[in-house]
């Protein structure tokens, strides 16, 4: 199915990923209905950043993914639906798991229950490669066990399982997306690629960081971008799960290496121990398989590690953009 003009609606529009989601889909011709969360200053996340020609192909819907009357009104009149809204701060899911249960699990039921209701062609609900854990096996495909290491990622282990059902009991046309550690422009500064780079540029000599050991697949924020795209264009994709992985890992303690390297070769490693997640939930490895994605779509990551961070970092170096981030504290 191609796109192009199709009424799409995507949630957590104001955020990292959807943001740039937002951006692939006008490419595409779509017409984009963005849904962010309501607040008090009339902000719209990084969709404030936009130049306003961009904003104005944009129609805005501010509400709460927690309110199923409001995610139903916004569901009107849509065709397929990308559901990224979620609270995704590990650390911060230690504290407040309630409010996780209600934005990822009741969030995800209320978007799930409106394209029924609305009849869309086509629901794609966000999951995460942390709903594997630690990898039993690698790499990582679709039918790999799931263990709930966090509060954060047990919320999304329940939201797939509910799209799922969905599935299964009303035949709503659902997938799966299953992005493994997305990274770059505008990533929140409590992931480690954001942590690194704006102490780097603010001049830290000690770069404070947890676990140096754990290894991550990452994927470059365009890559995700356009393995959302393919997924949504291709039929054969409804009722399957999809990992989006580049297929290739790398440890934190390597990873900060290669970036320090680019910014500041003087500047060291500092353990924080503040920023080290419970023994039991910490997920040492992910490296996942993309070969589902490859025969399904024909979607191939096109940007390598070292390219992705080069984008990044020339970013995160408009002062305009640095000036966005508390790099001097940690962000639960």
């Amino acid at each position: 199915m191609n796109l192009t003009n199709h009424k799409i609606l995507v949630t957590g529009a104001d955020g990292f990923i959807g943001s740039h989601l937002v951006e692939g889909l006008l490419d595409k011709g779509c017409q984009v209905r963005a849904f962010v969360l309501y607040n008090s200053f009339n902000s719209w996340g990084w969709l404030d950043t936009f130049p306003k020609d961009k904003l104005e192909k944009i129609e805005i819907f501010a509400g709460d993914i927690r309110d199923p009357y409001g995610v139903r009104n916004a569901m009107r009149g849509i065709d397929i639906v990308f559901h990224l809204a979620a609270l995704i701060a590990i650390p911060f899911s230690y504290y407040s798991p309630d409010t996780y249960v209600d934005t990822n699990v009741k969030g995800t039921l209320n978007v799930l229950q409106a394209a029924r209701d609305a009849d869309c062609r086509r629901v794609l609900i966000t999951s995460t490669s942390e709903v594997y854990g630690t990898a039993q096996y690698v790499p990582i495909d679709e039918r790999h066990p799931f263990q709930g290491q966090s509060p954060y990622s047990a919320t999304k282990i329940g939201a797939d399982r509910i799209a799922e059902s969905f599935y299964r009991s009303f035949n709503t046309p659902v997938t799966i997306v299953r992005p493994f550690n997305t990274y770059g422009p505008r990533q929140s500064a409590r992931a480690v690629i954001p942590t690194i780079i704006t102490q780097l540029l603010a001049g830290a000599k000690k770069i404070k960081l947890g676990g140096i050991n754990p290894t991550r697949d990452f994927n470059y924020v365009k890559d995700t971008v356009n393995g959302f795209i393919a997924i949504a264009e291709t039929d054969a994709a409804v009722g399957e799960e999809i990992n989006i992985a580049s297929q290739q890992e790398i440890a934190i303690g390597k990873l900060a290496r290669e970036i320090i390297s680019q910014i500041n070769p003087e500047a060291q490693i500092a353990a924080d121990d503040t920023r080290l997640r419970p023994e039991k939930s910490e997920v040492e490895r992910l490296l996942g398989s993309n070969e589902k994605i490859r025969k399904l779509t024909g979607w191939r990551p096109e940007y390598t590690l070292k390219q992705g961070i080069r984008e990044t970092i020339e970013w995160f170096k408009d002062k305009g953009n640095l000036q966005r981030y508390k790099w001097d504290i940690y962000n639960v």
